[in-house]
């Protein structure tokens, strides 16, 4: 009897991942390519999420992306953890490699760069610094991304104050804590500005911040992408600022663990976008 191949399998893990557009992200990837797999959503409860990881790693799966809200409790469970998900204190990418060991690392910080490199060429990190709205898990992996970039300085502002102090302290002096209530106030000096709340997400309360100050200088990006231009986005591209929308983020952050997976790099193009959106 002639042994077949096995067909690499992959999954999205979260609680709930029904809603997730990696799955057609996939697809679309091993369609392109013309490669054998499957990529599956899976709904997985927090008290079950070690015994599947750990089964899947039996089952012929090569990897898993994992969502909200597993991306912390990974990092105890995975045999060998990357720096740049310690250093983000969560993982979204885990790799089961053929000796049984489960790889975890954090592409969210690749993902949002990449997405910022290709839709904004001519932004300069350097030049000055950033406000980052938001002190929750995005926001990590953020800071992490603009720091590595060579932002000089991260103003981080949040609703609940005490969480922004909490996050700035991780990450030293480069990061500053200001009043949600002054964040308007930062836009003059800060050329870069970043929503990572959940603010202006379709069914989430509004963002309501003064953009009066916002000039054609700015870079404004947005990790929501739905709908695709916030009003965040709507507004700054009006006053004549480059705008880079939260879609490119999730279809960047994908390219390692499907090159990984899958054996091949995939790149991100309006085709990969339209087939996401799709």
């Amino acid at each position: 009897m002639t042994a077949l191949p096995r067909i690499p399998l992959a999954a999205v893990i979260g609680c709930p991942a029904a809603h997730s557009r990696s799955p057609h992200l996939f697809r679309h990837w091993l369609t392109q390519h013309d490669l054998p797999g499957h990529y599956v959503p899976a709904h997985v409860e927090p008290e079950d999420f070690e015994t599947v990881l750990r089964t899947m790693a039996r089952m012929g799966f090569v990897g898993a992306n994992v969502t909200l809200p597993h991306k912390e409790q990974v990092l105890k469970i995975a045999d060998v953890v990357t720096d740049t998900a310690r250093r983000i204190g969560a993982a979204n990418t885990v790799t089961f490699q053929d000796d049984g060991v489960i790889h975890a690392d954090n592409t969210d910080a690749y993902g949002f760069i990449s997405n910022l490199h290709q839709d904004a060429p001519d932004w300069q990190p350097a030049s000055a610094p950033a406000l980052v709205l938001g002190a929750g898990g995005a926001a990590r992996a953020i800071i992490v991304a603009l720091l590595d970039a060579g932002v000089p300085e991260i103003r981080l502002t949040n609703r609940t104050r005490t969480r922004a102090k909490d996050l700035a302290t991780t990450f030293g002096p480069a990061v500053t804590v200001v009043d949600w209530a002054d964040a308007a106030a930062q836009i003059t000096d800060c050329l870069t500005v970043v929503n990572t709340t959940s603010l202006g997400m379709a069914g989430k309360d509004p963002l309501l911040l003064d953009l009066a100050a916002l000039s054609p200088d700015h870079l404004v990006t947005d990790i929501v992408y739905t709908p695709l231009q916030t009003e965040l986005l709507k507004t700054a591209s009006q006053v004549g600022c480059t705008t880079v929308d939260g879609l490119g983020m999730l279809l960047h952050q994908a390219v390692p663990g499907f090159e990984r997976w899958f054996g091949v790099r995939p790149e991100v193009t309006e085709e990969t976008r339209k087939a996401v959106l799709a």
